[in-house]
């Protein structure tokens, strides 16, 4: 799978404050790319970049391959006309833009999952229809990648429901490339293939979901009656690199297949166990381990 976008380099000063700094990344054709970090990072500002929308302070961006209008855009709040249906507010940019047929117009629509809105005015979408509605417009021109900010911040489940079925079913049934920023990294890690961290205006890490999962695993978790006894119990039947984390849970590495022996070794001291099960690290996990900081969105 070849590369559709690259940066080089990549670099927003606004004064004296670099807002992006040095910026490289690397997304493949195909893929759901997810940038994430805490609101300022520094997402938008590369986002608004590779897409035409703010000028470099300095370094570079390539897309690749055949774009002839570059990537689809939807950064911050849909560009939509309220008192328009979804059919006109498409209508409107593919007059703009060259390509405007009802069929090509009807095919967006259904796409997103708008098919069914009929002449009822955009301003009286909920949340998650004008989300889609924006995806829609970023779609209008065909282009091979589109580029959304935090199109699911604000929604309601359904409506985050909605909006994940759609960027699903744009890359299986249609290859588009996505590249997507959000800071609710659950739902996040339930679409993407490839991630990058963003902290502070610096790109800490790039990954694929097999490298998180190489290098994430699994530990055990224990919740006891009385933890700094159960924890010199358990260093003392040999797991030194245990430790109470900062939920106040004991975290066993490299301990998967003895729970049995914990959980006996603890009752056999007396230590109460109020629970104990294996933890998968989540991205969020992986996340605050790379920025080393509490994740506040």
């Amino acid at each position: 799978m070849g590369l559709i976008l690259t940066t080089d380099k990549l670099t927003k000063t606004y004064g004296k404050k670099d807002a992006a700094k040095n910026i490289s990344i690397h997304i493949r054709e195909g893929e759901i790319y997810g940038l994430i970090g805490r609101n300022g990072a520094g997402k938008t500002t590369v986002m608004r970049m590779i897409t035409g929308l703010s000028k470099p302070t300095s370094g570079s961006y390539q897309l690749h391959g055949n774009n002839k209008y570059g990537a689809g855009v939807l950064i911050e709040s849909p560009g939509i006309y309220p008192k328009f249906s979804a059919y006109e507010n498409i209508k409107l940019k593919c007059i703009a833009m060259g390509c405007d047929s009802k069929k090509y117009i009807n095919e967006l629509l259904d796409t997103v999952g708008l098919e069914n809105t009929g002449k009822k005015n955009a301003g009286s979408f909920s949340l998650g229809m004008r989300q889609r509605l924006g995806i829609a417009l970023a779609l209008v021109g065909d282009p091979r990648m589109i580029v959304l900010d935090e199109p699911i911040n604000g929604l309601d489940p359904q409506g985050i429901v909605e909006v994940r079925q759609t960027l699903e079913r744009l890359k299986e049934e249609k290859g588009i490339t996505i590249m997507i920023s959000s800071h609710i990294l659950d739902e996040l890690g339930k679409i993407a293939d490839s991630y990058g961290i963003i902290h502070e205006g610096e790109l800490l890490d790039e990954f694929t979901t097999e490298e998180l999962n190489d290098r994430c695993g699994q530990y055990v978790c224990i919740r006891t009656e009385d933890d700094g006894r159960a924890l010199s119990v358990i260093k003392g039947i040999g797991y030194g690199d245990a430790f109470i984390d900062k939920s106040n849970r004991i975290r066993v590495e490299n301990a998967i297949h003895d729970t049995v022996r914990l959980n006996r070794a603890l009752v056999e001291n007396g230590v109460g166990v109020i629970e104990s099960y294996i933890k998968n690290i989540s991205l969020e996990d992986y996340y605050l381990s790379v920025t080393g900081g509490n994740h506040n969105g």
